[in-house]
């Protein structure tokens, strides 16, 4: 498996090796021994599925302590853009982000440790997979506007479709005043 590593310490690409021939093809999407061997979690506790048209936006989420959750990421059909926000009080990268293409032909992976608020935007018709790293819950939900401006995300669309819960999210100027100047 291949490891890119970012900008952001503990935020990582993965590129599984996939083989190829004339039936079809397969690749593993999680190995513990592998993962384990990377540093990487190699725990996960609920795997979650969605399913969004091109163009829906969601996020940005995230659960806060103690039901943090780290998510390896992925797109089985279509392709997206992935948003992973360090929300680390004491990251030098506090409040950066970084942004992926997860595709379904690639079958790339994206690594989102606990701390992070997540998002995506739907390229293409995509059916989006997630394991988690704790399970979760409803009390501890949280996230941030996706068009915050302290954060100048850069979807790469116009005119989302966004939830009407996502459109009331906080701002990071609200969850974090100390930090925005």
């Amino acid at each position: 498996m291949q490891v890119i590593k970012t900008s952001i310490e503990g935020l990582i690409e993965l590129r599984p090796q996939t083989f190829k021939d004339s039936r079809g093809s397969f690749l593993e999407t999680y190995n513990q021994p592998v993962f384990t061997a990377l540093g990487l979690p190699d725990r996960f506790v609920q795997d979650n599925q969605s399913f969004s048209v091109k163009g829906v936006l969601r996020g940005l989420h995230f659960q806060k302590e103690p039901f943090a959750q780290g998510k390896l990421v992925r797109v089985i059909v279509g392709k997206v853009m992935d948003i992973a926000v360090d929300l680390r009080e004491g990251s030098p990268t506090f409040g950066k982000y970084e942004s992926f293409i997860l595709d379904g032909e690639t079958s790339n992976m994206a690594y989102i440790p606990e701390g992070f608020a997540h998002g995506f935007v739907a390229l293409e018709d995509s059916i989006f997979s997630y394991k988690c790293t704790n399970v979760y819950n409803k009390a501890a939900e949280s996230g941030l506007i996706w068009n915050d401006p302290d954060l100048n995300i850069d979807w790469g669309i116009e005119n989302p479709i966004v939830s009407d819960k996502d459109q009331e999210l906080a701002s990071f100027r609200e969850l974090y005043p100390q930090f925005v100047s």
